[in-house]
């Protein structure tokens, strides 16, 4: 089992940046692919950017490439989502999550979920 818990989210003004976390605990951190989702009122959950454990590649929805930022310290089993350049359209519930293939970004293919921090960006 791996324990997954966001924090970061929060109320930020159009073009503005946050810094998501994640603390993993439980299996071997290192070797997951971790991911990062959201999910807007009334939306389906979507895929924002995800990171190997092996060479750290990195890979980002068109909506969010150039604006945020996907890393990871396997030290400290923390994953981050650093998100500059705000807009409205980013409000949603930002879930951390990982997945035990090699490489994906298919949101089945990830079985551990955190609960969720809520990021709300006004104009």
């Amino acid at each position: 089992q791996v324990q997954l818990v966001e924090s970061g989210g929060g109320l930020v003004q159009a073009g503005g940046s946050l810094r998501l976390s994640c603390a993993a605990s439980g299996r071997t951190f290192s070797r997951f692919v971790m991911g990062w989702f959201r999910q807007a009122p009334v939306k389906e959950r979507e895929f924002v950017a995800a990171i190997s454990w092996e060479f750290a590649r990195t890979y980002y929805a068109d909506s969010v490439m150039g604006r945020f930022t996907i890393s990871r310290d396997n030290a400290k089993n923390m994953v981050y989502l650093q998100m500059a350049s705000l807009n409205p359209g980013d409000t949603a519930v930002y879930y951390c999550a990982a997945s035990s293939m090699q490489w994906s970004r298919r949101q089945g293919d990830f079985h551990y979920w955190g609960h969720g921090t809520q990021v709300t960006v006004c104009s």
